[in-house]
């Protein structure tokens, strides 16, 4: 997923006491450790904070919450990803011009939480092609999808909705920077024996990288260099190594500085 830049631009005003995000800012466990530790500290609920500066995650929040946050005078900095914001607002638009919005993508994630929010709370959720014939509504439908939804998947749906009502219109509104790591994973994966995915466990892009990857060849899912072991590379040539849009540069290179040791003692 893109990541917005927190600057000045997107400030609408300035807390004195704490800067803190409502759930984790990005989907990378050793990140928001990092940030915690540099003193911006991850809240479940607002009850947990009468004042300060909040930040909305990357993964954007539910309307309610939104206009909750401006009326508790909290200073705000909005890091929605500007492909999650176009998505909101195609939502809004669609319900709004009576379309039933259905959206590709996990329920409970926060991304489809704050776009069903957008849709007016009325929209179906669908993750599978099958799953569009629970679709029921005499509207005409409008579909989107969760901004870190595989391609592949996107375009089976499409189709299989075309068979069940010819009045419907079609946003893709996937993260072309996640599409196109999904096609270089895809084949990195063929030329591989054994693939390494790096990325939070709860990181929905690099979940499904690792689908991806673990179809095509042996594939492990890590988070960090820790979780590394060695018995996975013994008589495996070529290593292929992908990660999450989300997971940060020096979580990566921590990861291949480990495989790079680990090899030298398989050789």
């Amino acid at each position: 997923m893109a990541q917005n830049t927190l600057t000045k631009e997107n400030r609408k005003s300035t807390g004195a006491n704490g800067v803190y995000t409502l759930g984790p800012l990005i989907h990378n466990p050793q990140e928001v450790e990092r940030l915690e530790e540099l003193g911006i500290k991850t809240i479940s609920d607002l009850s947990q904070i009468e004042r300060g500066t909040l930040i909305v995650p990357s993964h954007g929040l539910p309307e309610s919450v939104l206009r909750k946050m401006e009326k508790m005078g909290l200073g705000l900095i909005d890091a929605t990803c500007p492909i999650v914001k176009r998505a909101q607002l195609l939502a809004r638009r669609l319900s709004e011009k009576g379309y039933h919005v259905v959206i590709v993508g996990q329920k409970t994630h926060p991304e489809v939480v704050s776009l069903i929010s957008f849709a007016n709370g009325k929209a179906s959720i669908v993750r599978t092609p099958r799953d569009v014939e629970k679709v029921r509504t005499n509207k005409k439908i409008g579909l989107i999808s969760q901004t870190t939804q595989s391609v592949e998947n996107f375009q089976k749906i499409v189709r299989r909705l075309g068979t069940k009502t010819k009045d419907y219109k079609i946003y893709d509104t996937i993260c072309r920077e996640t599409s196109e790591r999904q096609n270089e994973a895809r084949d990195l994966a063929r030329k591989s024996d054994v693939m390494v995915v790096i990325g939070g466990k709860n990181s929905a892009n690099t979940t499904v990288l690792y689908r991806i990857c673990k179809k095509l060849t042996c594939a492990y899912h890590v988070e960090s260099a820790e979780e590394l072991t060695p018995d996975w590379f013994l008589k495996k040539e070529k290593v292929g190594i992908t990660a999450g849009t989300s997971t940060p540069n020096w979580v990566i290179r921590n990861v291949v500085k480990s495989l790079r040791r680990i090899k030298s003692h398989c050789a």
